[in-house]
């Protein structure tokens, strides 16, 4: 299995910190915040990652180089000087992810989730990984049935992790979804969440909900809490 990390945002609501460092290399509990995934994913036994850039793309190599410090080969699929947002990343780094299920994280996230609980074949197109509603997002994204299925209305809405599996089959008509996208770069820019729901009646989208600690990394405030907090548990 490989794996995509979303790094290409432009981390506007973390300025002025993302305006000389993209945000998935802040550090936090002394590394940056993409190093964790890093980590972790060559600890559950992936060794190709790719991962997307554009804001600051160049630092990335400079720091993480080829990926052979975490015994793993990471590749960098660039979008251009204007991030494709969620849908159009993705749809960008299929060339280099090939035909299997990949593991999805946002690279401006933090989590004890463990990978590892994950399946390597999800049951429909994809498989998210659910949490409680942060502060700053009271209002959810999906909803999560008895049966395991994401569902995109329901009575206790859940926020997505930023954490999945998916088959690359997923964007092949995305355009049912979105006919008229934006382009960027000469490519494709759209979000993904309209076309995970459009996949959802048909319970083609799983889930599970994690009970554990998550943080949308987005604030210097945010930031500045989470490191707090790893720092100290580190001593």
């Amino acid at each position: 299995m490989k794996a995509l990390i979303f790094a290409a945002g432009l981390g506007e609501r973390m300025r002025p910190l993302t305006d000389t460092t993209p945000k998935p290399l802040l550090p936090v509990g002394g590394k940056p915040l993409i190093e964790w995934h890093l980590e972790k994913l060559a600890a559950l036994g992936i060794r190709e990652v790719v991962v997307n850039t554009s804001w600051l793309a160049e630092q990335f190599p400079a720091a993480l180089g080829d990926g052979a410090r975490w015994d793993l080969r990471v590749h960098y699929a660039f979008e251009g000087d204007i991030p494709l947002e969620t849908g159009g990343g993705m749809w960008n780094a299929l060339p280099l992810l090939g035909d299997a299920p990949f593991l999805l994280v946002n690279g401006d996230v933090w989590t004890d989730f463990d990978f590892a609980a994950l399946p390597r074949e999800p049951r429909g197109l994809a498989h998210l990984v659910m949490v409680d509603r942060p502060p700053q997002a009271t209002h959810g994204d999906f909803a999560l049935d008895a049966g395991g299925c994401v569902r995109a209305d329901g009575a206790h809405k859940l926020t997505y992790a930023g954490i999945g599996v998916y088959r690359p089959q997923l964007l092949e008509r995305w355009r049912d979804a979105i006919p008229e996208p934006a382009l960027a770069n000469g490519k494709p820019k759209f979000p993904l969440a309209p076309v995970l729901r459009a996949h959802m009646a048909a319970g083609r989208i799983t889930g599970e909900y994690h009970r554990g600690r998550w943080t949308d990394v987005g604030t210097p405030e945010r930031l500045a809490r989470l490191d707090a907090q790893l720092t100290q548990e580190a001593l």
